[in-house]
């Protein structure tokens, strides 16, 4: 009886561990609370569709797909502590984060812990740069670089407003100072100082001060390195206090969050994003699932979409989760997504990436007539 009661409980253990092992576990972190939180559902609603899709198909290499979301706040200190999470947790791979400030602690973290790190929006340089410094092969990124947006957002100042008065704004984040920096870069390449630099809290209500400043310099174009809540109560204020100067900003004011919150003032905005995928004739079929979700899938919800899709793919065509695997499968091919062919340099960002302009009216962002 003894033995027979021995080989039943072993038998049990292994039907009630079975389940698990048939689950691969992945992560989508982000700030899924706090004044970014529209972001974070962004990166949370294109991974959740990615997933149950892939599962629909029969998963991964055999194995359903789960989805354990991470919240980090854009805050750095939170970020180690969803990304240690994520490790503990057995995470295989994560499609995050959203702000580049959380990514680049986290991928410290994700390379001790062998896990696969994909961000949908996280574009400072440093991520990708630094991460081969230091050797790590496992962090990517399906959106482009703030070298390359602020490339074109300088080029198209100097080409549309020759000789203009500008105002370099950023909130001190390296997703902000980044991009500012990374356009001023491209200004003075081209030939145009700046007449103002000045860094200010993303925290601040009124930015009276900072107004003032800009009127009396006489600023016709207000470049905006920073997120789209400070950004809305910036261009709310000036116009409110008669300051009429161009505003422009970058991906980050990508989501309907930023009409809401500036109102009528947000009418004419400029920034730049890049080609959106929700307006892709291909992505049609895609975009009404959503939609009939009760989402639109505004901003870099198809690129979490997507880096989840090519993380899939690649694993597929390792036959394998093991993060240097799927790595070497991510770079050595070239992946259909939601948001382009995709195809990954050394560094791990992706080749030959796009930024347009865009211009805001009515509470949407167009693309402007090049």
């Amino acid at each position: 009886m003894r033995k027979t009661y021995g080989t039943l409980a072993v038998a049990a253990i292994a039907l009630m561990a079975t389940p698990a092992l048939a689950q691969i576990k992945i992560g989508s972190a982000g700030p899924m609370t706090g004044q970014y939180a529209a972001f974070g559902e962004q990166l949370k609603r294109g991974a959740t569709m990615a997933v149950e899709e892939i599962n629909a198909a029969g998963g991964v290499n055999g194995k359903k797909v789960e989805l354990i979301i991470g919240d980090d706040a854009c805050d750095p200190k939170q970020a180690t502590a969803v990304a240690n999470k994520m490790v503990s947790d057995k995470v295989v791979f994560v499609a995050g984060h959203f702000c580049s400030g959380s990514s680049i602690p986290a991928s410290d973290i994700y390379k001790e812990g062998k896990v696969l790190q994909i961000t949908p929006a996280s574009t400072n340089p440093k991520l990708t740069d630094d991460a081969v410094a230091k050797g790590n092969t496992t962090v990517f990124r399906t959106c482009g670089r703030d070298d390359v947006q602020g490339a074109t957002v300088g080029a198209y100042i100097t080409k549309f407003h020759k000789g203009a008065k500008v105002a370099i704004l950023h909130d001190k984040s390296p997703y902000g100072k980044g991009v500012a920096d990374e356009t001023k870069k491209a200004l003075n390449k081209n030939g145009l100082r700046e007449t103002m630099y000045e860094a200010y809290n993303d925290t601040d209500k009124d930015f009276t001060a900072l107004i003032n400043k800009m009127k009396q310099a006489k600023i016709d174009i207000i470049v905006l390195g920073g997120y789209h809540t400070a950004g809305a109560l910036i261009i709310k204020q000036a116009r409110e206090q008669g300051l009429a100067a161009q505003m422009m900003g970058f991906d980050s004011l990508e989501t309907a969050e930023f009409a809401q919150l500036g109102g009528a003032a947000t009418n004419g905005v400029l920034m730049s994003f890049p080609p959106k995928a929700e307006d892709d004739p291909k992505n049609a079929a895609l975009v009404k699932k959503f939609r009939d979700a009760k989402y639109n899938p505004e901003g870099y919800t198809l690129f979490s979409y997507a880096a989840v899709k090519a993380w899939a793919d690649a694993a597929k065509k390792a036959n394998s989760t093991d993060p240097a695997a799927v790595a070497a499968a991510l770079r050595s091919g070239k992946f259909d997504s939601a948001v382009g062919v995709l195809e990954f340099d050394q560094k791990g960002d992706i080749k030959n990436p796009v930024y347009d302009i865009y211009v805001w009216k009515d509470g949407k962002s167009f693309p402007t007539v090049k």
